[in-house]
């Protein structure tokens, strides 16, 4: 028992949740409590466990320790950080959809989604603090009422909570796969294939830290990508990816795995002379679906390709028709 998890429950500070396991077969600790708490993420519920904030029939609890049938489970949630320290910032906002419960935004490239240390200013984030008073109460931390995240040079849809309800049901359907996410992005190369699918687990880069590569041992997360090839522009295409998982760097990572980088990504490929220069990496999320948090109604977002993806594309069609 540790004395950080006696002293807090004592001073009633955060949250208390105790949890039975009724399964037949033995599970790990930190999946199993994954699949029951689906507003906390992976990552946050094992440094709950490695913090020893959670206990199996009273006894600390390690990230495979394995749950058997009867096991009572209790985990201790510390208090979300205040978010006092995160100033609301005006920010122009293009907003796709709006109503008490989310809100949609078409995202532009450069801009963060929520803070970091060393990086707490000008993100999406604190644009949404400004427009939307309520967010603070939501999730806490640095990341008030996200869902899912855009790379920051990675453009278009992305939806955002506004209530926890909201949160905690399009989290889930994101992990259920209930949502869809449609991007489309220019590549390096022509793939001979019409389409087909990346599955490789991600994980650090074994060597550049800051990086994230296909791994292929228990340090990397399964992650599955779909893609098809909309249209080839000589030694250029322009793909299609639909997400089964939502992988930090994902269609990134797994396009220069496959060999084929997505142009102006300067971390997974190696910059080339192209006809306008790109500050970022062309990758656009054009579409999302999801069903409404409250009415379940399905709602499906369209997000225009931006200004520079729109004009490369046609720099590189022209290039295209010269070379036939």
């Amino acid at each position: 028992m540790t004395e950080k998890f006696e002293k807090s429950f004592g001073e009633g500070k955060g949250e208390l949740i105790t949890l039975n396991y009724q399964k037949p077969l033995p599970m790990r600790l930190d999946r199993w409590l994954v699949s029951q708490r689906p507003e906390q993420s992976r990552a946050r519920i094992q440094k709950f466990i490695e913090a020893g904030y959670v206990r199996v029939n009273g006894v600390t609890g390690r990230a495979k320790t394995p749950l058997r049938n009867g096991d009572e489970i209790q985990m201790w949630v510390p208090p979300p950080e205040p978010l006092s320290y995160l100033q609301p910032e005006s920010m122009q906002l293009d907003i796709l959809y709006e109503d008490e419960h989310l809100i949609v935004i078409n995202k532009s490239a450069g801009i963060t989604v929520h803070p970091a240390p060393g990086n707490r200013n000008g993100t999406l984030v604190n644009g949404l603090l400004h427009h939307c008073t309520n967010l603070p109460g939501i999730s806490g931390k640095l990341r008030p009422g996200i869902v899912h995240r855009l790379d920051k040079d990675t453009t278009g849809c992305i939806v955002i909570a506004k209530s926890q309800e909201a949160l905690v049901k399009l989290q889930l359907q994101i992990q259920k796969r209930i949502a869809s996410r449609n991007y489309i992005g220019i590549v390096n190369g022509s793939p001979q294939e019409s389409g087909g699918i990346i599955i490789g687990n991600i994980g650090r880069h074994p060597i550049d830290r800051k990086k994230y590569a296909v791994v292929n041992d228990e340090s990397g997360r399964h992650a599955c990508t779909h893609w098809e090839l909309i249209e080839r522009l000589n030694n250029y295409s322009l793909l299609g990816f639909k997400l089964d998982t939502g992988r930090t760097h994902q269609i990134r990572v797994h396009c220069a795995h496959i060999g084929h980088p997505i142009l102006g990504d300067k971390t997974y490929s190696r910059c080339k002379k192209l006809p306008i220069n790109l500050e970022g990496q062309m990758l656009h999320a054009i579409q999302l679906s999801i069903n409404h948090p409250i009415t379940n109604d399905r709602m499906t977002f369209q997000s225009p390709m931006p200004k520079k993806f729109k004009l490369l594309l046609e720099l590189l069609r022209q290039r295209a028709q010269i070379n036939k």
